[in-house]
Order: C-alpha cells, then sequence, then structure tokens
C-alpha cells in the first residue's frame, strides 16, 4: 500500500512532461488560459488531444507550432 502512495505522489516539472494541461501549458508559454483553450479546440490532433472531458497540450508539438507560426 505505501508504494502505491509513494507513487502517486510523483511530480515531475512541467519542463519534463510530455503532455500538459491548459493551465500547466498557458503558464509554461505565457499565453492566456482562454487563448490556450481556443488554440487546443482548433487544433486538436495538431499538437492538442482530448482525454476525457479535457484537452492536454503535447509540449513538444506545441513549441514547434510556436516556432513555424507568425502569431498566435
Amino acid at each position: 500500500m505505501n508504494i502505491i502512495e509513494n507513487e502517486a505522489e510523483v511530480r515531475l516539472p512541467v519542463s519534463e512532461k510530455y503532455l500538459l494541461s491548459i493551465r500547466e501549458a498557458a503558464a509554461y508559454f505565457g499565453i492566456g488560459i482562454k487563448k490556450m483553450r481556443r488554440l487546443a479546440e482548433d487544433n486538436l490532433g495538431r499538437f492538442a488531444v482530448y482525454s476525457g472531458n479535457r484537452y492536454l497540450i503535447n509540449r513538444t508539438k506545441f513549441e514547434e507550432f510556436i516556432e513555424k507560426s507568425s502569431e498566435i
């Protein structure tokens, strides 16, 4: 039982995560939460995935998207 409880407490820095929540991505990239959600909705399958009832952002793909975009 202790092993499972300890595994649940593992926290990774945002910079090491593969998928980020909307809030994490907004804070990490310096974009507003509403704008980040709108970007996720418009780019589903490109850098965003829908899991259950929330959007997740693929950090590496979003970084590539930002590099190629002249404006967000």
